[in-house]
């Protein structure tokens, strides 16, 4: 489905806009701003090499199901910048669970109910992620040593390596805004 690319790269660039405006009406603040963007930097640790590879490897990552209705280096450009976006909004919606269910104050220093709950929740979003794109025919990651089957999900593979791309992401971000709420 050719839809579903096109509405996660609008979602991506609409992500990034909501938080600019949100920051900008000053309805969240400096340190959230700072975490959108870290969380879009750590989502570029993995979407860059992994699109490239998927460009120039000869053993890619990932395959896309229903081609990308763009041609290469376009596509590949906008799904690094798009799903970083995405990430970045991620981590913060990780953020988001932190304040529901933590006690005040937040990210100040090492809690392990906080570390927690963005472990569990970024292996959540992640399989939801993936889930999603199997569900709508536009990517899986391939099978590889390195990243084996999870399970099979309309009649595709979920694999290991982005689970643990997922486990270890929310874990740097963690000690990251820490350091940053410093």
């Amino acid at each position: 489905m050719v839809f579903f690319y096109w509405l996660v790269w609008v979602v991506g660039i609409l992500i990034c806009l909501i938080v600019i405006i949100l920051y900008k009406i000053k309805k969240i603040n400096q340190f959230i701003w700072f975490l959108f963007w870290v969380g879009f930097l750590l989502g570029l640790c993995w979407e860059l090499p992994l699109s490239i590879a998927n460009e120039i490897s000869p053993f890619p990552p990932a395959r896309f199901i229903t081609p990308v209705p763009l041609p290469t280096p376009f596509s590949t450009i906008i799904i690094v910048i798009t799903h970083s976006l995405w990430d970045g909004g991620l981590f913060l919606l990780g953020v988001g669970f932190v304040f529901l269910l933590c006690k005040n104050p937040y990210f100040e220093k090492f809690k392990i109910s906080e570390l927690i709950i963005l472990v569990i929740y970024g292996q959540v979003s992640e399989l939801i992620v993936e889930l999603s794109s199997i569900f709508s025919n536009a990517w899986e990651y391939n099978l590889y040593w390195w990243n084996p089957r999870l399970f099979i999900f309309n009649r595709h593979n979920i694999t290991l390596l982005p689970q643990l791309i997922w486990l270890v992401a929310p874990i740097i971000f963690y000690f990251l805004a820490i350091k940053i709420k410093d």
